[in-house]
């Protein structure tokens, strides 16, 4: 197989050899400070990185060059996405699934864990719970399973989540993040009004692949690697990349990852809309030490600054799969997404899961509650964002990259954020959290470099105070 970015092959755009010789390229030219520092130089430029060019940024072990690609990392992320965290919850559907993946409690041969399926009266509730919190975003998950879960099951479950208005809640923009599916259900997805389509590769390393997922449709490689395009064709110009970190060794999983970006941009002229980062976790009989390539809070901070720095413009998730400590330090870096007040089994929000009745997809570290982490962002300076505003105004896809490489985008995003930030104050925090924000929305409105916008927004966030919700540019 011969390396091709613009191959819709699964091994030609992600190509064995070429990762191996890359690997050999960025671990022989670790400390070529000259090319480190001309590679850092382009990345200056906003422009990003090769797959090569990152991964030697990567393999850099020179504690002055590591320092340079930390204070780029986190200027890039200032650059493009300002001091914005992006908030949202995920909410699992149903855990049948017929596929044997070794990491994953919701393997098909798993007889302890409960099994559960949410109806639809179920998933109103949830999302009345939700609601209730704050959330305006959700990220929804299921196991694949063609009779419990079918995709007029997902279709079905979206329409109710959308039609759910409650108080002043509403859920504006659902995520979903389903098995590999077709181009016939990608457009179905697309016309059911979904954000991005989410879906983990878990390993780019085919062989690693296919002894992690050794039964089930999960098993071919090809076709799950090749999902991203089919939902490209289906009409989804949205969609998030990631990987499981600890499956497989981090160096190669860090270019495969970028070279799944620079494929997506080549072939369909738009990057990855978000990358996730997420690290394997304890759970329901699966035990994340027995598995041998897991990396420390160091190494995790390095391959987000490293991403932020090659994918300037992708948005960056991190979970409560990690730590207050962790999702503190790699902010500063890349991650302009977070969970908060997440729950990982299949419902939890409108009723809490007793412990003998557990369906949890992994063990959440950061158990913190929304208002807690809103509070948390705005006491480090950042403005905690419930906005959906370019989802629903169209800008996605091309149209959005463009505007996020231009750095246009930063004149919708800032006041939108904030006038978000004042609808959940004014609708769902403590008094100690609205009284920090509204003094962090009184500073932060004053960045608002067009006049004319500024007004505007002045304007909007009075109408808020008057009960009026949902504005944006």
């Amino acid at each position: 197989m011969v390396y091709d970015p613009k191959s819709k092959k699964a091994e030609e755009f992600i190509n064995h050899e070429e990762i191996l010789k890359t690997l050999e390229y960025a671990q022989k030219n670790k400390h070529n400070v000259e090319l480190i520092d001309s590679i850092i130089e382009k990345a200056k430029a906003r422009k990003g990185l090769s797959y090569r060019e990152a991964s030697v940024l990567l393999d850099c072990d020179i504690k002055e060059k590591n320092e340079e690609i930390f204070a780029l990392a986190e200027q890039i992320k200032k650059d493009f996405y300002g001091n914005r965290i992006v908030m949202f919850a995920p909410l699992y559907l149903s855990n049948y699934c017929v596929n044997g993946c070794v990491y994953c409690p919701y393997h098909a041969k798993n007889k302890v864990i409960k099994r559960k399926k949410l109806t639809q009266k179920e998933i109103e509730e949830e999302v009345i719970a939700l609601q209730d919190m704050g959330h305006k975003r959700l990220a929804l998950e299921a196991g694949e399973d063609p009779v419990n879960n079918p995709i007029e099951y997902i279709l079905e479950s979206i329409k109710t989540i959308y039609s759910i208005k409650h108080k002043n809640g509403a859920i504006r923009r659902v995520n979903v993040n389903i098995a590999a599916t077709t181009v016939e259900n990608y457009k179905k997805l697309k016309d059911a009004g979904i954000g991005t389509y989410i879906l983990f590769q878990e390993t780019y390393h085919k062989e690693s692949y296919e002894k992690l997922h050794p039964t089930g449709p999960k098993h071919n490689y090809a076709y799950h690697t090749e999902a991203m395009d089919r939902a490209m064709e289906g009409g989804i110009d949205d969609v998030g990349l990631g990987v499981l970190f600890g499956l497989e060794l981090y160096r190669y999983e860090f270019a495969g990852l970028m070279m799944h970006a620079e494929h997506l941009e080549a072939t369909f002229g738009v990057g990855p809309h978000t990358i996730s980062v997420p690290r394997i976790r304890h759970a329901n009989d699966i035990d994340a030490s027995s598995f041998d390539n897991g990396i420390d809070d160091d190494v995790f901070a390095k391959i987000v600054a490293c991403i932020r720095i090659a994918v300037p413009y992708t948005g960056m998730i991190i979970s409560t799969r990690e730590s207050q400590q962790c999702r503190e330090r790699v902010l500063h870096l890349g991650i302009s997404q977070i969970s908060g007040g997440s729950k990982t089994s299949v419902g939890g929000y409108a009723v809490p899961e007793p412990e003998y009745d557990k369906s949890e997809q992994f063990d959440v570290s950061d158990t913190r509650t929304l208002d807690e982490i809103v509070k948390w962002l705005m006491e480090m300076g950042y403005i905690p964002s419930f906005c959906t505003a370019c989802y629903r105004e169209g800008r996605t896809g091309d149209r959005f990259m463009s505007l996020c490489k231009s750095g246009q985008i930063l004149n919708c995003c800032h006041p939108n954020a904030l006038m978000t930030l004042k609808e959940y104050l004014t609708d769902y925090a403590s008094p100690e959290t609205k009284e920090l924000g509204l003094k962090l929305i009184e500073k932060e409105i004053e960045k608002v470099k067009s006049q004319k916008v500024k007004v505007i927004a002045i304007n909007y966030l009075k109408e808020i105070d008057a009960g009026k919700r949902d504005f944006r540019f």
